[in-house]
């Protein structure tokens, strides 16, 4: 299993729906900047040709509803995807996707766990 953490929180369903309603660059630049973030801490894993997923979203509080956390897994995607890691993010390269919440005050994050389905090249 390959896992690699992002720190701290990525944008909920509703800041990307709120941030594409206010301005088309607004949202675009959230894209851009998660996106990015994503693929400067996945840098470091193999290149996987397909996997399942397990996403451990450590939160702040408990506030913000769990099918609006997840909103965030576009991100960690696309930043596999822009970071080389996976080829796309289609069915053929995404398995399972399962979701865990915790509550860590002082210090969320997300935790990506990655089990490959088919090969791994270094």
């Amino acid at each position: 299993m390959i896992q690699f953490t992002i720190p701290g929180t990525l944008p909920s369903t509703n800041e990307i729906i709120a941030a594409s309603k206010k301005h088309h660059m607004e949202y675009a630049q959230m894209k851009r900047t998660f996106t990015q973030l994503v693929m400067l801490h996945a840098r470091k894993l193999p290149k996987i040709e397909a996997a399942d997923f397990e996403i451990t979203w450590y939160c702040k509080d408990k506030r913000k509803d769990k099918d609006n956390i997840i909103g965030g897994q576009k991100f960690i995607f696309d930043g596999l995807v822009g970071a080389g890691k996976l080829t796309n993010d289609g069915w053929s390269q995404i398995g399972d996707i399962t979701h865990g919440f915790e509550v860590d005050k002082q210090k969320p994050r997300v935790l990506v766990k990655i089990k490959a389905l088919t090969g791994v090249t270094v």
